[in-house]
């Protein structure tokens, strides 16, 4: 890979880490990072049995069970038995489970809002087409096109297009408003 690409990425990936690392920090909510990211793999891949979603989740299977036994007991995971395998356990959100995560995403992505909010619309067409271009190589779609007055950006899953402040902090404006596409990426 030519060398200026590569550095390409690299600064991509390290600025999009400390991106997402502040605007949890700024939120203050004690919640791992691992349950979100947990959460977000369940929207969409599930359900998974409990090694499977350790792997996903990059935590030991150990690290898992205990994360899904305190997620048990706050609802927002089920847990049952794997019809193809009656000793394996299948992981599945919950409804609950999905609105805490859409609930942290709009969280999150007011939390980032000010970082991009004096971009012009030629930045704003950048991070869109950025983002469009992440997205599509990471297996992630817009799940929404909604507009609201305040610019919006960052990187994570997209939340439901219910709520119009439910950005995802992964997401990136089109040209024709400052947040109107929203992008699904894992945290």
């Amino acid at each position: 890979m030519e060398s200026t690409r590569a550095q390409t990425i690299e600064t991509l990936l390290v600025s999009v880490n400390r991106l997402i690392r502040a605007a949890a920090q700024a939120t203050g909510n004690p919640t791992s990072a691992a349950v979100w990211r947990t959460l977000g793999i369940l929207e969409t891949d599930q359900p998974l049995r409990l090694g499977e979603l350790a792997a996903l989740s990059r935590v030991a299977q150990p690290t898992m069970t205990r994360l899904v036994t305190g997620m048990l007991a706050d609802g927002l995971v089920t847990r049952t038995v794997d019809p193809d395998d009656s000793r394996g356990q299948l992981i599945a959100i919950t409804p609950a489970g999905h609105d805490r995560l859409v609930t942290w995403r709009a969280t999150i992505t007011e939390t980032v809002g000010p970082v991009f909010a004096d971009l012009d619309d030629d930045e704003w067409d950048v991070l869109h087409d950025a983002a469009a271009v992440i997205a599509s190589r990471v297996g992630a779609h817009p799940t929404s096109t909604t507009s609201s007055p305040s610019p919006r950006g960052g990187l994570d899953a997209a939340p439901s297009s219910t709520s119009p402040s439910s950005g995802s902090p992964g997401a990136a404006p089109s040209s024709t408003s400052p947040s109107s596409t929203r992008s699904e990426i894992h945290a």
